[in-house]
């Protein structure tokens, strides 16, 4: 079995070698790119399995990068490095098409437990999946809670189902918009929250302190299957 193949486009010499040291010796096959350009070519090859992307690179930042990725039809995983605090770089991040994000300075650990964890995700969309006591069948669009059905709206399914497929990846507000309510009319990110307070209502142990659907501030929400 071949070793995860990592792509790391980070243009700090000490950050990307420490990264990738720490990478290779946890079993990843990994790639560095130190300018923009070098990231896209790479990323455009289609060999990566996980993409490491820092925001402010030298040629090609790495919105353009992430954007060109997503144009080819690539579904590699993205986790982009960001300054810390810069939400506004994490929204159009996301919205260009990144899973998740992580600032920095962060520990060596974490970026590493984010990559196993991406690729532990990869695969076949499941036609069910399971999250505290809940088990939700997309095929037959039911969901029971501790053996009994749950009675949820279309929008709340849908954004449940959406959820789902993405676990563990930070959704902004416009992603989701986009992708389960689509060109309706009159509908805002205040419709999300809308529907994930009634959604939390009826899967969360405690609506109040959700474990599985939780909110990133000022961006949007992650789901969390195992309510990491």
């Amino acid at each position: 079995m071949r070793a995860p193949r990592v792509l790391l486009v980070e243009d700090e010499p000490a950050l990307a070698r420490g990264l990738s040291d720490s990478l290779r010796a946890n079993g990843f096959d990994v790639t560095v790119a130190a300018d923009g350009e070098r990231g896209l070519d790479a990323a455009s090859s289609g060999m990566a399995d996980l993409i490491p992307l820092d925001v402010m690179l030298p040629k090609i930042n790495g919105y353009e990068i992430c954007r060109a990725v997503r144009a080819q039809g690539l579904d590699v995983p993205i986790l982009m490095l960001t300054a810390k605090g810069q939400e506004q770089d994490v929204i159009l991040g996301l919205n260009l098409g990144a899973d998740d994000y992580i600032t920095k300075p962060f520990r060596t650990g974490e970026l590493i437990a984010r990559a196993h964890a991406f690729l532990r995700r990869r695969g076949p969309a499941p036609a069910s999946f399971t999250f505290g006591d809940c088990e939700v069948d997309l095929a037959a669009r039911k969901v029971r809670r501790a053996g009994a059905d749950v009675d949820l709206t279309a929008k709340e399914f849908a954004l449940l189902a959406y959820f789902g497929a993405r676990p563990g990846c930070a959704l902004s507000r416009d992603v989701i918009l986009n992708a389960v309510w689509g060109n309706a009319v009159f509908v805002t990110p205040r419709s999300i929250d809308r529907c994930v307070t009634t959604l939390r209502a009826k899967v969360e142990p405690d609506p109040h302190r959700p474990a599985y659907i939780q909110t990133i501030r000022e961006i949007g929400y992650r789901f969390e299957p195992n309510g990491e």
